[in-house]
């Protein structure tokens, strides 16, 4: 190749690569301009993982789609909303206890950490903490107010919306599948259809394997608050629980929220004994809960996971942390499964090519299977 071909197809490939930039770009902005939107949509692909089979049981007893959808939306909701509506106000009665106890906490460890053997000076973390609580205490009322009433309507319309979203994924989950397939050219809608299966798939084994670990971290640990005395342990095992759903990250934080409350209402040992418990919980969770649970959906590196929630995080908030790990997991079940060669779309040139006649036989046989030669041998008896 001359040096003016590879110019040139450098330059091919620097176009190319600025277009796929602008059109991630644009689509970035298209996706913040619709984020309500976007996220609802997104978040009721989680909830229909979990009630699509019920879905598709009543339409296998004849059920009408419509009616199974509705069925299952309502039943859906008040599991969901008993459960919720049982533990978020338990919380929320407790957050300010839980993050004075938190604070205690925090300041009793940075003592023992300043009077212990390493004699350890850290002042900066002090001045903060003071300066965040005195930021939150001097935060303007009107402002929060405001800031509320705006958030309670954005909550209601991604309600309305994800609520919508959930009910035509009940109903009409394998016609919108289609729908998407169409779109694309016809050389590659089988692989897109079993991509998108793969998807959905993966998307439902990671949902409901990772609220089954989150749901036994939360009641081993919170049996374990409970044994030992310590406060807010009804509190901390329902935060426990919903850290669960964001691995890694979410049960470092829950795990050091209840040490730090431990050694600021029971004292140093019981402290260090629930230390000593979010650290057997989360082994037994990485060696034996999701490997047996969870198998290959989650096969991903540590470090990939916490870069994958750090970047989502980054991105879009607390939706982007949920959402980062099975994005992630979905993405490397997408790659795996591109690198697979289907055992079909191998084509042995021998075996593909029939013989057009009896002398293009490999076996130098005619089609009733005999040897030209017997027939040479026959015919001179």
């Amino acid at each position: 190749m001359s040096g003016a071909d590879r110019l040139r197809s450098a330059g091919s490939i620097a176009w190319a690569l600025l277009g796929i930039a602008l059109v991630a770009v644009a689509l970035g902005f298209a996706a913040s301009q619709v984020s309500l939107v976007l996220a609802a949509t997104v978040l009721a692909l989680f909830p229909a993982t979990l009630l699509e089979p019920v879905a598709r049981w009543l339409r296998g007893h004849g059920v009408p789609a419509a009616v199974a959808a509705l069925l299952t939306l309502v039943a859906g909701l008040a599991l969901i909303g008993a459960v919720i509506g049982a533990m978020v106000p338990l919380v929320m009665a407790e957050i300010p206890t839980l993050i004075e106890s938190a604070g205690e906490g925090l300041q009793d460890a940075l003592s023992l950490l300043r009077s212990g053997p390493l004699d350890l000076e850290i002042d900066g973390l002090e001045d903060v903490i003071a300066m965040a609580g005195e930021q939150f205490a001097d935060a303007d009322a009107t402002g929060r107010v405001t800031d509320a009433a705006v958030g309670a309507l954005e909550l209601v319309v991604t309600s309305l919306v994800l609520l919508v979203s959930l009910f035509f994924y009940l109903k009409d989950g394998d016609r919108l599948r289609r729908g998407i397939v169409t779109t694309l050219p016809n050389s590659i809608r089988p692989r897109a259809t079993k991509l998108l299966r793969s998807s959905w798939r993966t998307l439902g084994q990671y949902f409901r394997g990772q609220l089954l670990v989150a749901l036994v971290d939360a009641v081993l640990i919170g049996l374990g608050l409970v044994l030992l005395g310590v406060p807010l342990a009804l509190p901390l095992a329902v935060l426990i629980f919903f850290g669960g759903l964001f691995p890694i990250v979410g049960a470092i934080a829950t795990g050091t929220l209840a040490v730090l409350v431990a050694l600021a209402d029971a004292g140093l040992t019981t402290g260090l004994i629930v230390l000593g418990l979010v650290i057997a919980v989360q082994q037994l969770e990485s060696n034996v809960l999701e490997p047996l649970i969870l198998g290959h959906v989650i096969a991903l590196h540590p470090l990939v996971i916490v870069l994958s929630i750090t970047a989502g995080s980054l991105l879009l908030g607390i939706l982007g942390a949920f959402l980062a790990v099975p994005t992630a997991a979905i993405l490397a079940a997408v790659i795996e499964d591109l690198r697979e060669v289907e055992p079909c779309d191998r084509v042995d040139p021998v075996e593909k090519q029939p013989p057009t006649s009896p002398g293009d036989d490999p076996a130098g046989k005619d089609p009733a299977g005999k040897d030209p030669a017997e027939d040479d041998q026959d015919g001179g008896r």
